[in-house]
């Protein structure tokens, strides 16, 4: 697993040894990433299950300007960590261990997102539920992007006033979500 593009680019990235963490294929990786590779510059980023770090990590090598990286593991908040400093990139990271729950309604109405990446435990947490606690949090910003990676029994239902585009990787779905504009 590396850093494809940007600062970064060709760094090789740690995981959590044994099926503790899914990392996200290449190919959903890039495909993610070339879906929204003009709208990074600057953004702010929320990676609620970051696992390695790996697509905050991604947004930052290619212009985004700070990510809070967010994984409830101990272990796999360290790996973040040695990854952002590996990748020179921990200046701009903000590193948590917390449940995602706790971490959204300690973060309501104190920060906002313009790109929220959501790769949870596919038979863990369910992404509607984790979409609706965002949105009523208020997190993502007015020009939020939000990513999800889903498997196919996981795929999100459609959020009033988002549009959303469907994508497929494998076995694994890919689903943004973009606010609906007042004109279309």
């Amino acid at each position: 697993m590396r850093i494809i593009t940007g600062k970064a680019r060709g760094m090789k990235l740690r995981t959590l040894e044994g099926l503790a963490t899914r990392p996200t294929s290449e190919a959903a990786k890039e495909g993610m990433f070339s879906a929204i590779q003009f709208e990074l510059h600057d953004r702010r980023v929320l990676d609620l299950f970051g696992g390695s770090g790996q697509l905050a990590l991604e947004a930052l090598s290619r212009g985004a300007a700070f990510a809070v990286i967010n994984d409830a593991s101990r272990e796999a908040a360290a790996i973040i960590k040695e990854n952002a400093q590996k990748t020179k990139l921990m200046p701009q990271c903000r590193i948590l261990s917390a449940d995602w729950k706790e971490y959204v309604r300690g973060a309501k109405g104190r920060e906002q997102f313009d790109l929220i990446l959501l790769d949870p435990p596919y038979a863990e947490c369910n992404l509607d539920e984790i979409l609706n606690a965002l949105i009523e949090a208020e997190l993502p910003s007015e020009s939020a992007i939000i990513i999800c990676e889903s498997d196919e029994n996981g795929i999100p239902t459609p959020i009033d006033g988002y549009r959303q585009k469907l994508h497929r990787y494998g076995k694994s779905y890919v689903s943004v979500f973009r606010r609906a504009q007042e004109e279309e």
